[in-house]
């Protein structure tokens, strides 16, 4: 294996028409110069392989189902599901669907990927260690991989589905309410004949296995929720709102923390083509960054693209459903699994006419399909971004937002002019008569009625606020939700949304480094309204009075050095929000087992987490004339301080001085194929710990998991000074390259952990100003 110190930096390529000259500057960015288009992606391929080909080769196996040929047979349920979810419609619609040029784009970025693999396949010596440990060979791709695959997304709709089933009929309404917050407030209808038994959380297996991140053999660590939806931020300032005289457009979107990191920033310049930002490392072109003319972002818009059908088996032949009363045929397709060092696996893959079958039972007479908008074509999440690429206005912009697929997303925009708009984008399906929320029967009653495009979808030009703002939360104005078709009663919570919208509103001038500080914010607004809440109570016992005074006083900021956020999040999250469940649910009847899994269906996941909704609309319900419940409520809370103050104890000592929420609250970058291999660096294996402000309710997200690991948030951001572009900034942790041996694997992890950023640099003179190195690709041809 090569050292950082031995990196090429002349290639010859038989693909390329010219030479391609790619400048990495400081902070690991490749800026790439090229003579045509074509070139560019062509080199956007092979520098992508370059530093990112494990993770590459990994996200292609994995999302076409090939795991079991290099892992073997313990992998070939994974597989199976994946290979379950791949697009199988027309191949030309697919093309079509995002835009000309497109075909042509993909067929050169995957010219430049398989040109790279040629080089590293004859250069044993620059094979990443991965390979060398699990002992196989990157392959080469073809074009069509990167459309079949659609499960590197984030959907969800299915899982709400399956939850809001599960906890209506083993908890009815008044759990669900709390649940899941319904926006709008429209009444919840169970569809006509549905048999919510039937769809039971097992139902799902299959659907999580495919979405699921590989885990790699020996690997002990837990992978990052890689759908983890803790949300997204993103604003955009016009002119005369903002400091510097010109619109700032600021995004930071929230994944699973991973290493390599999810996204990779890249510059394209060639004639016809100017474009720089971040994009995932293996599709060509960016989705967030800037043009030159415009600058673009987006945050998850959770617009429900997905239902499941539950169908009636034929009794006599469990291979067919009724459907329109008659009983049709389930299609089956058969798949051979290859696995390493054996003979193939027979699979059958099932599917009715709205698609796959995720759940079968012919016992009970009924299976489950899912269908999906993102397995129609033109829905390669984030790939709908090569058509906005050349927008030189905000009306272009908008206009290319109708090839926008997947997933569905808040877009906005801003323009040297000093405008500025957001438009939802997303194809969502219409429903006639039922809303989405419900699994529902596959008997023909409930069908879709086409789809609603960008077009059809809400939009905001030059608000007179002068600003816009997005962060997940229900922002559908009030004509579309009356006229307009149902999108999603399923939104997380809007406390990053209220926190930005008043800093928005109470700043007269923002700028690039305010917009920067906001991105890592750690106020949370929904701890300081439960304190609030909880004001008029007394505390008994001396040591925990002290405790919630200070709480009173708080101001609610969950910085790394605050004792008050360690107390808040060890005691809320971990001991109160049981206890005030079953004050609640108690005088309704809950006891027992009962009482136990509403309280599991209320807490989920988020008992580390984030989205307090539930717990504050408990606290709101409280009536204080009524001296029993009071009397209750002080109960718990004097009980579940104490307990808190117990764990804090045996977590940070007994100096409560020490009690600092940075010395929990930590992120660690964790690789989960290197970490399994021994012998290797310990800095290959993971990046930190370091201290982490916030939590999943801050706008800096933070969620985290019981060990107090946090698990997502904004990997990269981005704060775009529009038309001054060399001001703009950018951070993309632990580093831009995937490679253990770079120097740029982890170099951003420190700076990224205070909130720092590095410039995003765009002119040629502030990129050779901190120019590091020079690639030079040259056609084969050429000496």
């Amino acid at each position: 294996m090569t050292n950082a110190s031995e990196t090429p930096t002349k290639y010859q390529l038989t693909e390329l028409a010219n030479d391609v000259e790619i400048i990495v500057d400081t902070w690991g960015v490749p800026h790439i110069y090229a003579k045509t288009a074509s070139d560019a992606f062509i080199a956007q391929g092979f520098n992508a392989a370059r530093e990112r080909l494990f993770q590459m080769e990994m996200l292609r196996r994995r999302g076409l189902g090939r795991l079991s040929e290099i892992f073997g047979a313990a992998y070939v349920e994974q597989d199976r599901a994946s290979r379950l979810f791949l697009f199988r419609g027309a191949i030309d619609a697919e093309w079509a669907a995002y835009g000309d040029g497109a075909r042509e784009i993909i067929t050169d970025f995957v010219a430049g990927v398989n040109a790279y693999i040629s080089w590293v396949r004859a250069n044993h010596q620059a094979l990443p260690p991965e390979f060398v440990h699990y002992d196989f060979y990157p392959e080469s791709w073809d074009p069509e991989d990167l459309l079949r695959v659609r499960t590197h997304g984030i959907f969800f709709n299915a899982e709400h589905e399956a939850a809001r089933a599960h906890t209506l009929r083993n908890f009815g309404e008044r759990v669900e309410e709390l649940r899941q917050t319904r926006e709008p407030a429209d009444p919840l209808v169970v569809p006509d004949g549905i048999d919510l038994a039937k769809v039971e959380d097992e139902a799902l297996q299959l659907y999580r296995l495919a979405f699921s991140p590989v885990t790699y053999p020996g690997q002990t660590t837990a992978n990052m929720a890689q759908r983890s939806v803790d949300g997204s931020n993103n604003w955009i300032i016009a002119a005369d709102r903002s400091k510097t005289g010109r619109p700032i457009l600021a995004n930071d979107p929230h994944r699973a923390l991973t290493l390599p990191s999810l996204r990779y920033i890249v510059h394209l310049e060639a004639p016809g083509l100017s474009v720089i930002g971040a994009g995932e490392p293996n599709l060509p072109g960016i989705s967030i960054g800037h043009n030159g003319r415009v600058a673009f972002g987006l945050t998850i818009w959770p617009a429900d693209i997905e239902d499941l059908y539950v169908y009636e088996l034929d009794p006599s032949n469990p291979r067919f459903y009724k459907y329109n009363g008659q009983w049709e045929r389930i299609k089956v397709v058969p798949e051979s699994i290859r696995i390493r060092d054996s003979n193939h696996a027979e699979v059958q893959l099932a599917f009715t006419r709205h698609g796959p079958v995720i759940a079968s039972d012919p016992e009970h007479r009924f299976c489950i399909a899912l269908r999906a908008a993102w397995l129609e074509p033109g829905m390669v999440p984030y790939l709908g971004s090569l058509a906005y690429r050349n927008a030189s206005t905000i009306e272009e912009f908008l206009a290319a937002l109708d090839h926008w697929g997947a997933p569905a997303v808040n877009q906005v925009v801003a323009a040297p002019s000093g405008e500025i708009a957001w438009q939802a984008s997303a194809v969502v399906p219409k429903r006639p008569n039922w809303d989405g929320g419900l699994p529902v029967p596959g008997d023909g009653r409930y069908e879709w009625d086409g789809y609603a495009r960008a077009g059809e979808l809400p939009r905001v030009r030059n608000p007179e606020s002068g600003w816009f703002a997005s962060a997940n939360e229900m922002n559908l104005p009030e004509d579309f939700q009356k006229n307009g078709p149902p999108v999603t009663y399923d939104w997380p919570s809007p406390g990053r949304y209220q926190r930005l919208a008043k800093w928005l509103h109470n700043t007269t001038k923002v700028g690039i480094a305010e917009s920067l500080e906001m991105q890592s914010d750690a106020l949370n607004v929904h701890a300081r309204e439960a304190i609030d809440l909880l004001a008029p109570i007394d505390i008994a016992h001396a040591e925990q009075r002290t405790l919630f005074e200070a709480l009173q006083d708080w101001d609610g900021v969950e910085g790394v050095d605050s004792i008050e956020a360690a107390v808040f999040e060890i005691w809320f999250r971990r001991h109160f929000r049981k206890m005030l469940a079953e004050l609640h649910l108690r005088p309704h009847g809950f006891e027992g087992e009962r009482l136990d899994g509403a309280i599991k269906v209320l807490l989920r996941d988020e008992t580390f987490g984030g989205d307090l909704r539930a717990e504050l609309r408990m606290l709101r319900a409280i009536d204080w004339r009524d001296e029993h419940v009071v009397d209750e409520l002080s109960k718990i809370v004097n009980s579940s301080l104490e307990q808190a103050s117990e764990e804090l104890e045996r977590l940070l000592g007994k100096d409560r001085n020490s009690w600092t929420w940075g010395r929990l609250h930590h992120a660690e970058f964790i690789n989960p194929a290197l970490d399994p291999i021994p012998g290797i660096p310990d800095r290959w294996k993971h990046v930190g710990p370091l201290p982490r402000s916030g939590s999943g309710d801050t706008v800096g997200a933070a969620a985290y998991d019981q060990n107090f690991r946090q698990t997502s948030g904004s990997s990269f951001r981005m704060v775009v000074d529009v038309g001054a572009w060399d001001s703009s900034l950018a951070m993309n942790s632990p580093g831009q390259s995937g490679d253990p041996r770079s120097p740029h694997y982890n170099d951003l992890f420190a700076p990224w952990a205070r909130g720092e950023a590095f410039p995003m640099l765009y002119s040629r003179q502030a990129v050779l100003r901190h120019a590091e190195m020079t690639i030079r690709l040259r056609p084969a041809s050429r000496r």
